[in-house]
């Protein structure tokens, strides 16, 4: 399984978890077709989910005048998987980080959501560097 192919896989089950309170491990355990990649899904996976109040804040101050919740939920999620490459995943370039969130923003996203997600991780990377 390829790295986007993966970051699909997260995005999906982070969408899931947003209707159904599955463990982590049940809905990782349920995808045994991630092979090569399988590290990579669990640590992302756990990791939006560990920092997700965070993740979270730092949505809530850079989306002027929209809160998370009011996003639309692959949106968000979109945004929330961008964030943790680009803060927590320092094995990750943040070009790389940013350029894949806006790839998914234009598979699974809204129609405005590929330039609001790129707007938004392009400051917070920006913020981040000073």
């Amino acid at each position: 399984m390829q790295r986007r192919k993966a970051r699909e896989l997260v995005l999906h089950l982070l969408y899931a978890r947003e209707f159904v309170d599955t463990p982590l491990a049940k809905m990782i355990s349920e995808h045994e077709d991630t092979n090569d990649q399988s590290e990579y899904v669990e640590e992302t996976l756990r990791g939006v989910v560990e920092y997700l109040a965070d993740l979270d804040d730092v949505i809530n101050r850079y989306a002027v005048g929209w809160r998370v919740e009011r996003l639309a939920v692959l949106d968000r999620n979109v945004l929330r998987l961008g964030l943790y490459e680009l803060l927590h995943a320092s094995d990750i370039p943040a070009e790389v980080a940013i350029d894949e969130a806006v790839e998914l923003a234009k598979k699974y996203g809204t129609e405005q959501a590929q330039s609001f997600i790129n707007g938004i991780l392009d400051r917070v990377w920006k913020d981040a560097g000073d």
